[in-house]
């Protein structure tokens, strides 16, 4: 019996040892990518702040655009020109807010209010027809996250929305987003929106321009080959009666 016993024993002692083993790779890997994670998590924050005071030149979304545009057609490039706050109308302030977020000034980040109508929306309609989002959280995609759809990039965008709403005033991250969001086919930000539509600067977007370029934001590359889509022109007139009642930064 006592030899038996010790053949048993000794057959578990491997697998004991396995065991043993895997859990220790398994937390070295947790580990590893806890670590990775907050080397990311400092990475953008660090470019937040580089932000506050200098200027993107490109965003993730706007290399996406890029690489397909070229993968068309190697000499393809984006239409982008940065523009200064001041230099953009305020009819296009105004419309922006009215169509994608009448609380941004008021908000830190998130209208949770809009975001529980979006999802009853959504709901009843059995599919995904309304968003939510804010300007900060849009320009939180726009800037670092592709437009490859991950379990854990809202997640992303939460912490992204976090922290350019701590580290950057209001107007900042409206001028940021004015000058990154996709207006076209390889069209990105006001001025270059502007040009190719009216042929004029952003400075001197009427309201009913402004109000127009606004209810493409949804749907860009759609709008710019269907400029007089019904859809299209019924949200621009909605967007024209809300401007006057929209508070700027």
């Amino acid at each position: 019996m006592a030899r038996s016993a010790s053949r048993y024993g000794s057959g578990h002692r491997p697998v004991a040892r396995m065991m043993k083993k895997f859990w220790w790779w398994t937390w070295r890997i947790l580990l590893a990518l806890f670590v990775f994670m907050l080397l990311y998590q400092a990475w953008i924050a660090a470019h937040v702040w580089w932000w506050v005071g200098h200027n993107p030149h490109s965003s993730a979304f706007m290399a996406d655009r890029l690489e397909v545009m070229q993968g068309k057609n190697p000499d393809a490039e984006l239409q982008h020109q940065w523009v200064p706050y001041r230099k953009i109308s305020n009819n296009l302030k105004r419309a922006l807010i009215a169509s994608e977020d009448a609380k941004f000034v008021d908000h830190e980040g998130f209208d949770w209010e809009g975001i529980q109508k979006a999802y009853e929306k959504n709901l009843k309609k059995g599919k995904i027809v309304a968003g939510g989002s804010t300007i900060s959280q849009q320009l939180a995609k726009n800037l670092f996250l592709s437009t490859k759809r991950t379990p854990w990039r809202k997640g992303e965008e939460v912490i992204i929305t976090v922290m350019l709403e701590h580290m950057m005033e209001k107007e900042r991250i409206f001028e940021i987003y004015l000058n990154v969001i996709e207006w076209g086919n390889g069209v990105f930000g006001a001025e270059a929106a502007a040009r190719h539509y009216y042929r004029v600067s952003a400075a001197q977007l009427s309201s009913a321009q402004a109000a127009k370029l606004a209810a493409m934001v949804p749907n860009p590359r759609y709008y710019d080959k269907h400029r007089e889509a019904r859809g299209l022109l019924r949200k621009t007139d909605i967007i024209l009666a809300r401007m006057d009642d929209v508070e700027i930064p």
